[in-house]
């Protein structure tokens, strides 16, 4: 490699470009191409422009190439964006009006459950052509790294293996970073119109190299990636060594989620690397008095419920509960969480318990009188739903149901004890930027959680080899924090002023991407 390799990423999301990021995917490349060029490297990275981001003001059209997709030529067009912004980055979106099938400035899809990211899949194969031939035409002159995030770009290490127009792109590094795991955009060879025959009807494609290891006439764009790719990269250590076995339903283990042979492999050929994600640090959040945190919170949803000529019952449950606290002083206990609210991440708080609740009930029961649990999150509409009922149960409970960044950094700043029971977490931000501002996380030990938080030390863990165990030691490790607090509290300071002192700095990332993932 080169001493200063120029390193090209594609992805689907960017979160330095406003309204195109969608999950953790963006956090990271919206960061870690910074930290690279810190570290010597040039850095291009490119993503949809969505029918929309190709218009923000200041962008610049740099290229234009053609394609051929689905049988027809396709013209696309290359933009710069935020040029200068970063040294040693850009910042790029390929625009085709294709792009926005669902919307202008959409990053996803919502397609029918009979026939799963159709959409998606149709227009990331386009890009993807895209793309490489912008790069194949030296839009941005010689690269040394092709990085691919997640399965929306995997469909360029199958065009970089099989299409003989990127024939020179083959002597290119190529690497496929993991995000999400779960999603692999899996489409038919043929017989639709978003399937491989439709989208690249004159390429060679060995199907045998490409195809999902469980359904043989479906291409899968993530599996293909992981079996192409020079090596593979998750975003935390422990989570490499978790999706080289399968799952475990019956004991609430997420393993490979149908790729485990592969990545088993892929471990066998020591390609397969476990690289932790950073966050950004120097940033001081405030920290509140309870009324004026309260009454903040207040004016907030007062703000959401006018928004709309019908009442959000959410947003008034919401509401009610900070007037209700605005005239009481600061629990003992606040406890917090940020985030998704996805299976992912809610799985084990809405687990059903023996007496026809939930775990996240029982755990409000326990303690109510002692402390409240403040929920900042949207997601699934379903989930959405329990927790609003829940939270017209238990006053020590303020669900509010949507994601406001002021709010966010208000509860990082001001909770007491973080919450993160995900069932599986390749990495996970959350835990890491509440413990950026001396909030000691409960964690679930998997993943990335496990690799960031130590038990005792600047944080807790539980364990469990069941649904019902992992329920079970959650709750107890609830009311050991409550006690630790109560009784030991120069050691819960402790363990809160180690978490506040631990870095998980994106240039030790950028350090390790050169050295285990590009040499």
């Amino acid at each position: 490699m080169p001493q200063h390799p120029h390193i090209c990423m594609l992805a689907a999301e960017n979160d330095v470009i406003p309204g195109a990021k969608v999950g953790g995917i963006g956090d990271v490349v919206r960061d870690i191409p910074k930290a690279l060029a810190r570290a010597g490297a040039t850095v291009s990275v490119i993503i949809p422009a969505y029918n929309a981001f190709h218009a923000l003001p200041g962008s610049s059209k740099i290229a234009e190439a053609n394609v051929q997709f689905a049988g027809k030529e396709h013209s696309v067009a290359l933009f710069e964006l935020f040029v200068n912004r970063d040294p040693g980055v850009r910042y790029l979106v390929l625009h085709h009006p294709d792009f926005g099938a669902c919307g202008a400035g959409e990053v996803y899809c919502d397609d029918p459950a009979d026939r799963p990211f159709a959409t998606d899949a149709s227009k990331f194969a386009l890009f993807c052509a895209g793309a490489l031939q912008c790069l194949v035409n030296h839009a941005l002159g010689e690269i040394d790294v092709l990085h691919l995030h997640d399965w929306h770009a995997g469909f360029a290490a199958v065009l970089r293996e099989y299409d003989p127009a990127f024939e020179s792109l083959k002597s290119v590094r190529c690497v496929l970073s993991i995000h999400n795991l779960a999603m692999q955009g899996i489409r038919p060879f043929k017989g639709d119109v978003s399937s491989v025959e439709s989208w690249y009807p004159n390429v060679a494609i060995n199907t045998d190299m490409v195809a999902d290891p469980r359904w043989h006439n479906c291409i899968n764009p993530m599996a293909a990636a992981i079996r192409l790719v020079d090596k593979v990269h998750t975003v935390s250590p422990t989570y490499s060594v978790e999706i080289i076995h399968p799952n475990e339903p019956e004991r609430g283990f997420h393993g490979g989620e149908g790729l485990e042979r592969d990545l088993q492999q892929c471990a066998n050929r020591n390609a397969l690397v476990g690289i932790t994600n950073g966050i950004e640090y120097g940033k001081v959040l405030e920290k509140m008095q309870w009324h004026t945190m309260m009454a903040t919170i207040g004016d907030t949803l007062l703000s959401w419920l006018g928004e709309n000529n019908s009442v959000s019952t959410t947003d008034y449950v919401a509401h009610q509960r900070t007037q209700q606290w605005l005239a009481s002083n600061r629990p003992r206990h606040v406890f917090t969480s940020v985030g998704r609210l996805t299976e992912q991440k809610m799985a084990l708080l809405l687990t059903p318990t023996e007496n026809n609740s939930t775990a996240l009930d029982d755990m409000l029961m326990s303690m109510r009188g002692k402390g409240v649990f403040i929920l900042l999150g949207s997601g699934d509409k379903l989930l959405e739903e329990k927790c609003r009922r829940s939270a017209s149960q238990h006053p020590n409970f303020l669900f509010l149901n949507r994601y406001a960044q002021s709010l966010s950094d208000m509860l990082f700043a001001n909770g007491d004890v973080f919450l993160m029971p995900s069932s599986f977490e390749p990495c996970g931000i959350s835990q890491m930027l509440a413990m950026r501002q001396g909030q000691p996380c409960i964690v679930h030990a998997v993943g990335g959680l496990r690799d960031t938080v130590v038990d005792m030390i600047d944080g807790f863990q539980f364990h469990g080899n069941s649904v019902a165990e992992q329920v079970t030691h959650f709750q107890d490790s609830i009311q050991k924090v409550i006690s630790l607090r109560e009784q030991q509290p120069e050691l819960f300071r402790t363990i809160a002023a180690n978490a506040s002192e631990k870095r998980f700095l994106w240039q030790d990332s950028a350090e390790q991407y050169l050295s285990e993932l590009y040499s």
